[in-house]
């Protein structure tokens, strides 16, 4: 298959690369300047997939005809970097949002005639341009259908899931990253520290309700699972983003169970306070990311 890679950070370079080591055709989709530094080589160290290196094209547009547009940029990059792929050179490409949260899911549908629900569970960062680290244990795709997209997946070594219902397969990942997130960056903890925390707790049981109320199935038998597996030493992508004076992804992740609430009527005072203390502890004087 033909694939398009929109945003070449941690997940997106990671994903171009283990496709393109699999055989299948990939373009990176990058910014003018980003381009510039850009060797023309993905190099990645990977924990499930091992350390290799491959040559990826890229481009500053889309320029050619493709199968699939996977989509893994931070959620508040994501409109200006879908002026990299126009709706008339994805045509009836599968569009495929690989974002923390649950909303962007309706600003693709109006832009793309065929978007298809995903979600990734991996910690993985860029290095520099061109230089990819995987560093967790698990690295897990989920699709709401396509099967062949799904089957080409499975050739790189990815695990991956096809799921019928798309809302649940976004707030399943929500569920359990929300209060990863929010609670590791307010108090600047691994979540082996802050596992125990009663923030953490209450924040785990505001969005569970928020997905239910939404009509979301959540599988809370694997949820715990997860949660209990998760490395004591896992520091959330937010933290690290904050850390490194990048803006957070606070809206795309708490924005959902906070206006769910409102929309609901349910009290989520705990998420509401991480979602402060985030707030509080940016530095909104953010490095520009690069897509």
């Amino acid at each position: 298959m033909r694939h398009a890679i929109l945003g070449t950070g941690g997940i997106g370079g990671l994903l171009g690369a283990a496709l393109s080591r699999a055989g299948a055709s990939v373009v990176l989709l990058m910014r003018p300047e980003t381009l510039e530094r850009y060797g023309g080589r993905l190099a990645v160290e990977s924990t499930v997939l091992g350390g290799f290196e491959v040559d990826v094209p890229a481009a500053s547009v889309l320029d050619r005809e493709i199968d699939a547009l996977w989509v893994t940029t931070k959620a508040m990059q994501l409109e200006q970097a879908l002026l990299l792929a126009p709706p008339e050179r994805v045509g009836g490409a599968n569009v495929i949002p690989l974002l923390n949260g649950v909303e962007h899911l309706a600003l693709l549908q109006a832009r793309y005639g065929n978007v298809v629900a995903g979600a990734i569970r991996v910690e993985s960062e860029r290095l520099a341009p061109g230089r990819i680290r995987q560093s967790s244990p698990f690295l897990r795709v989920e699709l709401a259908g396509v099967e062949p997209l799904a089957a080409e997946l499975r050739a790189t070594g990815i695990d991956c899931r096809v799921r019928d219902d798309g809302l649940s397969l976004l707030w399943d990942k929500l569920v359990f990253l929300a209060p990863v997130a929010l609670a590791t960056t307010a108090l600047d903890a691994p979540l082996g520290a802050v596992r125990n925390d009663k923030r953490y707790r209450r924040c785990q049981k505001e969005v569970l309700a928020i997905a239910r109320a939404e009509g979301a199935q959540v599988d809370e038998k694997a949820l715990r699972e997860l949660q209990a597996g998760a490395p004591g030493g896992m520091r959330s992508s937010m933290q690290k983003d904050i850390a490194a004076g990048r803006r957070p992804e606070l809206d795309a992740i708490a924005g959902p169970i906070l206006r769910g609430g409102q929309r609901h009527g349910i009290p989520v005072p705990a998420t509401d306070e991480l979602a402060r203390l985030v707030e509080a502890r940016a530095s909104w004087q953010s490095a520009p990311a690069e897509t």
